[in-house]
């Protein structure tokens, strides 16, 4: 089976840049399409008495999630069609930008640390949920 668009949920971290080459090889082949979301840290979840600067932070926080999509945009090899944002439940965004933009598949990787974590994290209710196939790659 060929996947023609590729969703793939990345974080700010450095072992996204696997996650991006994992759906190049699979897209590259038949010339599909990548589209990568990620979620912006809210800052409100790190000090709730710095209500003063929380904009600025949040700014901020925004600005670095920026310049790391743009990384990785940069070092894929391949043109990646959209990059996507959000804030909130990630799960609800993947799902969405599925059935909005016909995706074909999802990769997800495993960011977290602990067994416990990795148990609970977003992927499971993506899985769960999905209308399309979901590829879960883990990180080491």
């Amino acid at each position: 089976m060929s996947y023609m668009h590729v969703l793939v949920a990345v974080a700010v971290k450095p072992e996204s840049h696997q996650l991006i080459q994992k759906a190049v090889s699979i897209v590259k082949p038949v010339n599909g399409r990548i589209t990568l979301i990620t979620l912006a840290s809210d800052p409100e979840i790190y000090n709730q008495l710095a209500a003063p600067m929380m904009e600025n932070l949040r700014e901020l926080m925004l600005e670095e999630t920026q310049l790391f999509l743009q990384e990785l945009i940069s070092k894929a090899g391949y043109p990646v069609e959209n990059a996507v944002i959000a804030t909130g439940e990630l799960s609800e965004h993947i799902l969405s930008v599925c059935e909005k933009q016909k995706v074909d598949l999802v990769v997800c990787g495993n960011h977290n640390q602990s067994f416990f974590s990795k148990a609970i994290c977003s992927a499971k209710t993506v899985v769960a949920s999905s209308k399309v196939d979901v590829l879960l790659v883990p990180l080491v």
